[in-house]
């Protein structure tokens, strides 16, 4: 693997970063305090075209390959996590499977929108009562002539509120498991989908993430993604190389917290002198760097095992797995660095802190990743 990149994809990371330092960080801190990214994001984002990253120019796109878009999602992480989760889900999730699985007419119905910033998609897969095992989620859809009746509610949904299309997963059928699970691409306008805005949470305060209640929606057959009964192998596709996506962001994360940690520590005086020439600080900011450097190395191997069309899925896992708790451990070590001041949200540190942590956990915990790689390498299923 070459690691010199190439002067498309220099030139896409660096006009990630320039719009990173234009758009998103002068407004971050308010944001977060708000509880809502401006909306006018995303039309931003369509604009320079980063929503359409690898996907066919000819659906409105902007081509590129997965190490470009890795670029792109680390700059977002790096500036806020919440603008990276617009793009990892309605690009990575919704658009990507749509371009992979869609019909003829349903490319064309979503793609071009989805990827100018003119429409926004949502994954709904998660439920109240069924998060890493989503294999036997509850909502149903049940066909009806020409049409499927659909009811059921998803939790958690990133860019629920906001989305215009609904990669919504339900049972279809009687089969048990995951072999009765199909997907479809609901509008987000049906009658009968209500969406709840859910407040308070610890990070990623500014995305928009939702409860979606489906209530006798229903929707042409011609909604349906992939063949009916294929919505679980649809979902773990979409996701192996969503967290690719995820650990691209935890890069950002962790490099944020180093930029911070660095800044910080030449500005601070202790005892005389600045922070940055006392060992156990430049310990902490050493610390940091490593998995950096690490969590980036895992997460460009994924990129080019796709782009090369190698299997991935394991290395997805392992990606995400390190970067998302390195991810962690870095705003942490950060977060020391500053003392006390790190508490307050004037800084960064806090932030990163709070939107790291659920890196562990959502498109599958830390667990459930040492899962995965555990039956790749023993070859026995834990399921």
């Amino acid at each position: 693997m070459n690691l010199e990149l190439s002067e498309e994809q220099e030139a896409a990371r660096q006009l990630a970063e320039d719009f990173v330092a234009r758009e998103i960080t002068p407004h971050a801190v308010a944001w977060d305090r708000a509880e809502s990214v401006d909306k006018s994001i995303v039309k931003k984002l369509g604009d320079l075209g980063f929503l359409g990253l690898t996907v066919p120019e000819e659906y409105g796109g902007s081509g590129g390959d997965h190490l470009a878009y890795c670029l792109v999602t680390e700059e977002l992480g790096r500036g806020d996590s919440s603008v990276r989760g617009i793009v990892s889900v309605s690009l990575g999730l919704v658009a990507k499977t749509i371009a992979s699985w869609g019909s003829e007419e349903q490319k064309r119905q979503w793609l071009p929108g989805l990827t100018a910033g003119e429409a926004v998609g949502c994954f709904g897969l998660t439920e109240p009562g069924t998060g890493s095992d989503a294999g036997n989620l509850t909502t149903k859809a049940v066909r009806d002539g020409d049409h499927y009746v659909i009811n059921g509610s998803k939790m958690f949904i990133t860019n629920g509120t906001w989305a215009d299309v609904v990669l919504l997963f339900a049972r279809t059928g009687d089969a048990p498991g995951h072999r009765g699970v199909s997907a479809f691409l609901v509008p987000a306008d049906s009658p009968g989908l209500t969406r709840r805005t859910i407040h308070g949470k610890l990070g990623l305060r500014g995305q928009a993430t939702a409860e979606l209640v489906l209530e006798d929606v229903r929707v042409p057959a011609a909604t349906l993604l992939g063949p009916e009964g294929k919505g679980f192998s649809i979902a773990m596709s979409a996701l192996a190389k969503g967290r690719m996506s995820v650990a691209a962001g935890c890069v950002g994360i962790a490099q944020a917290a180093l930029d911070a940690a660095v800044r910080y520590a030449g500005e601070r005086e202790q005892f005389g002198k600045s922070i940055a020439s006392y060992q156990l600080v430049q310990e902490l900011i050493s610390d940091i760097s490593v998995d950096v450097d690490a969590a980036r190395m895992l997460t460009w191997r994924v990129a080019d095992l796709v782009d090369r069309g190698k299997d991935f899925a394991t290395a997805a896992s392992t990606a995400k797995l390190f970067a998302s708790e390195a991810a962690v451990r870095a705003a942490n070590n950060a977060l020391q660095v500053f003392g006390g001041y790190g508490y307050i949200d004037e800084y960064p540190v806090g932030k990163l802190v709070r939107d790291a942590r659920v890196m562990t956990l959502y498109e599958g915990t830390s667990q459930i990743q040492k899962l995965i790689i555990g039956r790749a390498l023993t070859g026995v299923s834990a399921f």
